[in-house]
């Protein structure tokens, strides 16, 4: 039976769903692309593509200001997924360990994370933490909320993995006399990473839009540097674009990047 589950949520598509999958594809390219058109026309009319809003993308100063952001988007980002990828292992075991004691309060932790809104979060670091002595600076007031709003996801993510890992391979690693740190981190963690490598990834990429939220606490991420070119220019429309297409890059790299990572199981 846990062949059958596994091979329906991680084996190869059949030709069926393949020819499924790009019909529908397909349908969903031709309606974004008239989307797309619709949105242009628009833009058109009201004048947002004229070139007046567009003449200082031909400054220097323009893109060293944006790639100022962008530095410190990756920067909080990066961090932010450091931890989130540690806190979250450790979340896990807490969760997994077999004394209530030990598990109910990671329990609880990770709830209590998942269900505070990020946000809600970074006001709490940049309003709370001041008022009881506790003052960081704008780049932690940012990177750390995310972080821990991350690991909660992500050890439930881990978790998924860890159970989808059949449990005869942990019975067969038992039996030849390993212990269950053992078992875990040489039998049962390395394949459930790999199972897991697309919701990471998503999770990464969720990483990344959170630092938008960087413009509470004022932190000089890519938003926050295009709301000021904004503010300068007036130039809405053509500034948005262009962060919405830089974020997209990043983004792509990073599932790119998961590619070399993930792989299917053999």
């Amino acid at each position: 039976m846990s062949g059958s589950l596994e091979n329906i949520l991680f084996g190869a598509p059949s030709p069926q769903a393949q020819a499924v999958t790009r019909a529908l594809s397909a349908l969903a390219a031709a309606v974004l692309l008239a989307l797309a058109a619709g949105i242009v026309f628009r833009f058109h009319n009201a004048g947002q593509l004229d070139a007046r809003f567009w003449n200082f993308f031909a400054w220097s100063t323009t893109w060293s200001f944006l790639g100022e952001g962008l530095l410190g988007t990756m920067a909080s980002a990066t961090m932010a997924a450091a931890i989130a990828l540690g806190l979250g292992l450790v979340l896990l075991l807490g969760r997994l360990a077999p004394l209530r004691l030990l598990r109910w309060p990671n329990v609880a932790a990770i709830e209590f994370l998942r269900g505070t809104p990020t946000l809600l979060l970074i006001y709490v670091c940049f309003l709370v933490l001041p008022q009881v002595g506790i003052k960081l600076s704008t780049y932690w007031m940012l990177t750390l909320p995310i972080s821990l709003s991350t690991a909660a996801v992500v050890a439930e993510v881990y978790r998924a993995g860890v159970l989808a890992v059949s449990r005869g391979q942990t019975d067969a690693a038992r039996s030849l006399g390993m212990t269950e740190a053992q078992v875990f981190f040489s039998i049962v963690f390395p394949q459930a990473l790999r199972y897991i490598v697309p919701a990471l990834v998503a999770q990464l990429v969720i990483v990344v839009k959170d630092t938008t939220f960087g413009y509470v606490v004022t932190y000089g991420e890519l938003m926050q540097n295009a709301k000021v070119l904004i503010a300068n220019y007036h130039a809405l429309v053509p500034v948005y674009l262009v962060v919405a297409v830089l974020y997209c890059l990043v983004n792509y790299a990073i599932s790119k990047a998961s590619q070399r990572l993930g792989g299917p199981m053999h």
